[in-house]
């Protein structure tokens, strides 16, 4: 058994110690080895040279369970046997003793598909239990197990296998089977299993029935479709560089090659997240299937990608794969989201606008092409000196307010973009931004000027002026729009007017009340 040494470790103990459980509950995600414990267990229990940590695999009893045909190891699918009359059959024939080994051992597979009467079925015969007989309830969701049955067994969570474990595997398979394969198609095998020992042997199996002579990398990608791990470094690399033209040509370039690009698109989230994970870990997690070589190049492109340009990227594969999902070709808006992630200039969202501003303060960022030079005349003065880095920053206008924080804020909360839509204007005195409104929408300024809706409009301006701000609500003084006098009255509106207008505005309609 390769991994799962805590498991393993209390196993052999059980057994050595003579102090075997009536009941196991093996759970963890699929592939991971959970029946191939419980038939190693019914082996170790009922082998003749037994009990024992070491079945001999040769005898009777061994190679019956082996080949699934042992009268005493009852294995059963409870995905398609999980009503209460197959566990009353069940229930009639555990009290008889095993016809040629030591215990009667029953492996229930998928037991949390048991229906609810097959559940207490079970926990019955698990509370008072005959001395010969073993359970072994495995399972992918033991949350979905009855608590009153995870109490009453020994629970065991299988995790998933690392790259090394899958590599093993298939090496000593490969190797026993007499399969010729490059040990670098084996590391490609080993992670498109994705943690399961399952998925990896039956490619192998399926690669040595597809190819004649030596397996190799390409016949790999050729049968499963996978990305080549160099694609994916290729991929960010244009990315950091913000280089969208090499993106769409690398694209291209796949396409050629037969990639599957919807398979293309989950690789690469799966690459984001180990960069994700270098950027706040500062190193990579041991469980990540990587090589020495392949986990120093993510080291190097989370030094080189800035963290709101990851989460930005991940944002939109996501998108990519919901339209995949839905059946639409994943080269167009795949190749969307690689240009957008090269160019955030050209991108209004909030996210751009962050990662924009990261770009600049990293030094990273493309300065923009210089206007036009004019003929210099006799008087024309010298050119002035650019600003500091600090105070290039994206300009907070009236009309970028509009354009870009206004929808910010309104995805935000659409109540606050109601209240403020009518603000005249902003002012910016260093880390200070004043939002002003016109006199007559006072009470507009008054419904804002909340701490919930200050701090939306704190991080949706900071946005725009790339540093942090204190954000101060006012109302304008004096010009043409003044507050009306207190004892000024409204012109008076005809009745059947205002009604026609509440009845547009609401839609509405009126309702005449009986009279009494």
């Amino acid at each position: 058994m390769v991994g799962q040494q805590h498991i393993v470790r209390t196993l052999r103990n059980a057994i050595e110690m003579d102090r075997v459980a009536h009941a196991y509950l093996f759970a963890g995600p699929r592939g991971t080895g959970k029946t191939s414990m419980a038939k190693i267990l019914a082996k170790s229990l009922n082998c003749e040279r037994g009990p024992t940590v070491e079945p001999c695999k040769i005898c009777e009893s061994c190679r019956s369970i082996h080949d699934a045909t042992s009268i005493d190891v009852i294995e059963l699918d409870a995905a398609s046997h999980r009503g209460i009359d197959d566990i009353r059959e069940i229930r009639d024939k555990v009290a008889l003793r095993p016809a040629r080994g030591r215990r009667k051992v029953y492996i229930v597979d998928e037991a949390h598909m048991l229906t609810k009467e097959a559940s207490n079925a079970v926990l019955k015969t698990l509370e008072e239990p005959p001395e010969h007989v073993v359970f072994i309830l495995c399972t992918t969701e033991m949350q979905a197990m009855l608590p009153t049955i995870r109490s009453r067994c020994q629970r065991f969570v299988f995790f998933r296998p690392g790259l090394p474990e899958l590599g093993t595997v298939l090496h000593r398979i490969s190797e026993a089977e007499k399969i010729d394969i490059d040990p670098a198609a084996i590391t490609l095998v080993a992670r498109v299993a994705n943690g399961s020992f399952r998925d990896a042997v039956s490619t192998l199996d399926q690669l040595a029935t597809a190819c004649d002579g030596r397996i190799g990398v390409a016949d790999v990608r050729e049968l499963l479709g996978a990305t080549d791990g160099e694609a994916l470094f290729r991929a960010i690399d244009r990315v950091a560089d913000a280089d969208a033209a090499g993106t769409l040509r690398l694209v291209a370039e796949l396409v050629d090659g037969g990639a599957d690009l919807g398979s293309l698109t989950s690789d690469l989230l799966g690459h984001l997240r180990a960069i994700f994970l270098c950027q706040q870990l500062g190193e990579l997690p041991a469980d990540i299937p990587a090589t020495d070589d392949e986990r120093a190049r993510l080291l190097a492109q989370a030094e080189r990608l800035d963290g709101v340009a990851v989460h930005r990227l991940v944002d939109m594969l996501r998108d990519v794969l919901d339209q995949v999902r839905e059946g639409a070709d994943p080269r167009l808006p795949l190749e969307l989201a690689l240009v957008r992630a090269c160019r955030p200039e050209g991108d209004t969202s909030l996210a751009a606008l962050e990662q924009r501003v990261a770009r600049l303060e990293r030094g990273g960022g493309t300065a923009p092409a210089a206007a036009p030079a004019k003929a210099a005349g006799p008087s024309s003065p010298p050119p002035a000196p650019a600003p500091p880095a600090e105070e290039r920053r994206p300009a907070a206008t009236a009309e970028n307010w509009r354009e870009l924080v206004l929808p910010e804020i309104g995805r935000r909360s659409p109540r606050l973009s109601a209240l403020i839509k009518d603000a005249s204007g902003i002012e910016i005195d260093r880390e200070v931004v004043t939002v002003r409104f016109p006199a007559s929408k006072a009470f507009s300024r008054q419904g804002a000027e909340t701490e919930v809706n200050k701090r939306i409009l704190a991080e949706a301006l900071a946005a725009t002026v790339g540093r942090p701000v204190e954000v101060r609500l006012d109302v304008a003084e004096g010009g043409e729009e003044t507050a009306e006098p207190a004892d000024a009255a409204p012109d008076a509106v005809p009745e059947d007017e205002l009604l026609s207008q509440i009845k547009e505005t609401f839609d509405a309609r009126e309702i005449e009340e009986p009279l009494r």
